[in-house]
């Protein structure tokens, strides 16, 4: 045990998948959770960056998971009270999920993953290689009485730490614009804060400036966090959450047929869609519009009325530009057709300079738009835990702090970071995000426009979705 011990923990914590971010978690768990290393297994299908959990005494198993061997691998190694920790890859979630529950064991992931070749199987259609889809089958998981063991789905930095983002900024906004300040208690008390402050759009606005030393080369995917999971989502339809001020429905958009009805896709992929997006780092920027859980989650959790013809719902999406040597690897697998490149990179210890900026983007309410979030260094992340870049840590303190929660709240079901307590959680993730800052801005997606071109943009409103996207 330690002084920084939230909880103490008696059960078995299997980890399944061991990247970047499971090695910059594991010493953040060890650090917060009083239990052994030997509780502890990290299952993993290659043996590389194992000498990490080596280093902390942790216990491993090298083995690909796949629908064939789960159950065989994976049950003995949980049972009532024990912990499934999911920071993999190409790993069924669902499959997950229900497993933890059959052996009546706790989860947590932080993005709900298909089968290896889920999302790029050109036999599946685009809606069924969706987000949505995703979202929707993990919550079916669900037990009717809601009292089933803890599942918290998708509970990174983003999705997950950015939604608790969110209702802060809305705090914020409500206190700087004199609206009430106590925080609501329920979904709908959330809906109704963002929709008495005029919030009409929410860009989840990140820029990673971090560089290393090697610098990308040809045939190469370079990341500061997992290429297999960026390239993934990439390729994925572009998804957004559809708010109910829009009156331009894009020509290439798509609406579910059933579900919650948040959200929208796009019938091209994200890595090739674009959007005017704001930060404090950066100012005005084009980033990409890349699907993510929380574009959906957030725009569910704050509709209002009918959720097929909303009376409130902002319009949510990710506003994402990487690392400069990441942009370089996503121009180069568009121009192979989205063929991911041969060789793969990961930046950590190689970084020598740069911020991770992740935070939300609040607008159109009284004081024009509000960016709320977390500027980390890698000088600061390095110095908060180890095996972390900036990237990584502010992953993996929220993926702590939900494995926290889920271990003090063992019968609260399948639940998503929205139904989390946002203050105990910005309370625990807090220590570890360098410089919390909120910014407002008098930016919009029409600022400088049309004086070199004519341009097709809705001068009425500069809140609508038409605006943001780069034609």
């Amino acid at each position: 045990m330690n002084n920084h011990s939230e909880h103490v923990f008696g059960g078995r914590l299997v980890m399944v998948g061991f990247g970047c971010i499971g090695q910059g978690t594991l010493p953040l768990l060890l650090r917060h959770i009083a239990m052994r290393p030997e509780q502890i297994l990290v299952v993993k299908p290659h043996a590389s960056g194992l000498e990490v959990a080596q280093q902390h005494g942790v216990r491993s198993l090298v083995t690909p998971l796949d629908a064939d061997n789960l159950q065989q691998v994976l049950a003995p190694q949980l049972g009532p009270g024990d912990f499934l920790l999911n920071l993999s890859v190409d790993v069924s979630s669902v499959a997950l999920i229900a497993l933890a529950r059959e052996r009546g064991a706790l989860y947590l992931d932080t993005c709900i993953e298909p089968w290896a070749g889920g999302y790029l199987d050109a036999a599946l259609t685009p809606a069924q290689r969706t987000n949505y889809a995703l979202r929707e089958a993990a919550l079916a998981l669900r037990s009717p009485a809601r009292n089933g063991p803890t599942a918290v789905l998708t509970h990174g930095a983003n999705p997950g730490l950015v939604s608790h983002f969110v209702k802060q900024a809305l705090l914020d906004i409500a206190a700087a614009t004199g609206a009430a300040r106590r925080a609501p208690r329920t979904r709908e008390g959330w809906g109704r804060l963002a929709q008495s402050l005029g919030v009409r759009v929410i860009h989840i606005a990140e820029r990673d400036t971090q560089v290393g030393t090697l610098r990308k080369s040809v045939g190469e995917f370079v990341n500061t966090w997992s290429v297999e999971g960026f390239v993934d989502e990439g390729t994925q339809p572009a998804e957004l959450g559809w708010g109910s001020h829009e009156r331009h429905f894009p020509s290439d958009g798509v609406r579910h047929a059933a579900g919650s009805r948040a959200a929208i896709y796009l019938n091209r992929p994200g890595a090739s869609t674009r959007v005017r997006s704001w930060t404090p780092l950066a100012g005005e920027q084009h980033a990409f519009l890349v699907t993510h859980a929380e574009s959906i989650a957030i725009a569910d959790h704050l509709t209002l009325g009918d959720p097929a013809q909303p009376s409130y719902r902002p319009t949510v999406h990710y506003a994402y530009h990487p690392c400069d040597d990441a942009v370089l690897s996503l121009h180069e697998l568009a121009g192979h057709n989205w063929r991911q490149q041969a060789g793969k990179r990961v930046l950590k210890d190689e970084i020598v300079s740069g911020v991770d900026a992740l935070g939300v983007l609040l607008m159109g309410h009284a004081r024009g738009a509000y960016w709320y979030g977390s500027q980390l260094s890698i000088e600061q992340a390095r110095a908060l835990c180890p095996h972390n870049s900036a990237t990584s840590l502010q992953v993996a303190v929220a993926v702590m702090a939900g494995v926290v929660w889920a271990m003090k709240n063992p019968a609260r079901d399948v639940v998503e970071p929205e139904d989390l307590p946002y203050d105990e959680m910005l309370r625990l993730c807090r220590p570890y995000l360098g410089d919390m800052v909120g910014a407002y801005t008098d930016w919009t997606p029409l600022a400088g426009r049309g004086w070199l071109f004519s341009e097709d943009v809705d001068h009425d409103d500069p809140w609508q979705f038409k605006n943001f996207r780069v034609a």
